[in-house]
């Protein structure tokens, strides 16, 4: 029921445009400048009424194609890039159609049906017509097709971009929108991926690597901070229990820089997992061996006067 609503409107473009062309032929009576503009006015409509329909029929396709793909299963890699090119060829192709509906649109025009001819013209030399005049807004554009095609990011993806850490929402064919982690959103031209470097953590896989970092003592034992490390992970549901590896990363003056690597299934679970552990951890260390919290120790030598 939902997809006709999307051709209710159109159809009904349609059928006006239809009667209009039809009742302009038999409209000997009426002033011939009228007669023009009712033609004029029907070809209109019906150029408007057919570029809709199509644009419906697409977007229609489009939803059933994808309805059968969820993108909220764990393991949801090349569902997301289904998602992704579905969406931007969804894109190219209303651009495409809409320009062609232009050019044919004043085409019906004799003053600028040369303007016309040359626009329909561009939808299929890519542009050309319009290269120098336009040659960011194009290059925004193919930057767009070439993420299609490439896919250096995909819908969903986790992303670390101008230091924000976020998910890909929307890819359009001009610009990107980022969903930042306090729901903020961080709109970026496409061309961005295409020529600056940024951190893509789910580029081949859904599963994602955590860290915590822990600095302690150099007296603290390690065999059971690990044992304590192996206990949160277990008791945790966001731990897919395929990494839990504690390691001393660092030896510093005043103390030793302790990381815990564990692995989750989402970004969003790691991201909840890396705060359970660190808090349990610091719990841990308070309550078990507060002797072995940083501390910076001060040697008196009696014999120093």
């Amino acid at each position: 029921m939902n997809h006709f609503k999307r051709f209710v409107l159109p159809i009904l473009i349609f059928l006006i445009a239809l009667l209009m062309k039809t009742l302009g032929r038999h409209l000997d009576f009426v002033p011939e400048e009228l007669h023009n503009l009712i033609h004029i006015a029907g070809s209109i409509l019906l150029v408007i009424g057919v570029t809709w329909s199509i644009i419906a029929v697409i977007r229609t396709a489009k939803v059933r194609l994808l309805a059968s793909y969820d993108m909220a299963v764990e393991d949801n890699l090349r569902i997301r890039k289904l998602h992704t090119q579905y969406n931007i060829l969804e894109k190219i192709l209303v651009f495409v159609i809409i320009l062609i509906a232009l050019g044919i649109t004043l085409m019906q025009f004799d003053g600028v049906r040369n303007i016309g001819i040359s626009l329909f013209a561009s939808a299929g030399i890519a542009g050309l017509v319009i290269g120098l005049a336009a040659q960011k807004a194009l290059g925004t554009i193919l930057a767009g097709i070439q993420i299609a095609i490439t896919q250096p990011i995909r819908l969903d993806d986790v992303v670390i971009v101008e230091n924000e850490w976020g998910w890909i929402e929307e890819i359009n064919l001009t610009y990107v929108v980022i969903r930042i982690w306090d729901k903020r959103r961080l709109v970026v031209p496409t061309t961005y991926f295409m020529e600056r470097p940024f951190q893509n953590w789910t580029r081949t896989s859904a599963d994602i690597l955590g860290t915590v970092f822990i600095y302690t003592d150099y007296t603290i034992p390690l065999k059971a901070l690990r044992q304590e490390l192996t206990r949160l992970l277990e008791s945790s549901p966001y731990w897919d229990k395929k990494v839990n590896v504690l390691q001393v990363t660092d030896a510093r003056e005043h103390t030793l820089e302790v990381r815990a690597l564990m692995s989750a299934a989402s970004s969003p679970d790691a991201w909840e997992l890396r705060v359970y552990v660190r808090e349990k951890l610091v719990e841990f260390l308070q309550r078990e061996y507060p002797q072995c919290l940083p501390r910076t120790r001060v040697i008196l030598d009696k014999n120093t006067s």
